[in-house]
């Protein structure tokens, strides 16, 4: 089984009236699930650098019914990247992209910055290397040092596919 963001979400109190950020949204598969969750009191931020992604991403909200959903051109590897206000988010979702952020300190400063107090982090990527996945990866261990260096506490992992690792961080 691959990673499936109904089952990861399920696993990561996203209630209603939060306002959370995707980091690297891509096609909007989180996005979507996270704002049925949020509801119409509640925001979603689906970021994303790829600017040919950003129409498809603003459809499928649309298609779906979801009007609390903003997306948002924003380069997540930069500090004030995501153009979002400091400590404006409850859950910051991070799914299969560490793989790709090739400025992972300055990622995590930004996703430091973005967050509120209490504020909880999802991170989902590639456990192994598969035929349908990407020829590096971040192993578990690395992403888990690089979110507490950023000042993040490991909370607990959570069961995210058979080709995938998951971690839950609570900023402190």
């Amino acid at each position: 089984m691959f990673s499936d963001p109904i089952k990861n979400l399920d696993q990561f109190n996203v209630d209603p009236s939060m306002h959370v950020a995707d980091m690297g949204a891509g096609s909007g598969f989180y996005t979507i699930e996270a704002a049925k969750r949020v509801g119409s009191s509640g925001r979603v931020y689906a970021i994303e650098v790829q600017k040919d992604l950003l129409p498809k991403l603003k459809a499928n909200a649309a298609h779906a019914h979801l009007f609390n959903v903003e997306v948002l051109w924003g380069d997540i590897e930069k500090l004030g990247g995501t153009r979002l206000r400091d400590a404006c988010v409850d859950r910051v979702i991070v799914s299969n992209i560490l793989f790709q952020v090739e400025h992972k300190e300055d990622f995590s400063k930004e996703v430091r910055r973005i967050i509120k107090q209490n504020g909880k982090i999802l991170v989902v990527d590639w456990s192994e290397v598969s035929p349908l996945g990407p020829k590096t990866l971040v192993p578990e261990v690395v992403a888990k040092a690089l979110f507490e260096k950023a000042g993040f506490i490991f909370e607990r992992t959570i069961r995210a596919g058979d080709h995938h690792y998951g971690m839950v961080f609570k900023c402190k």
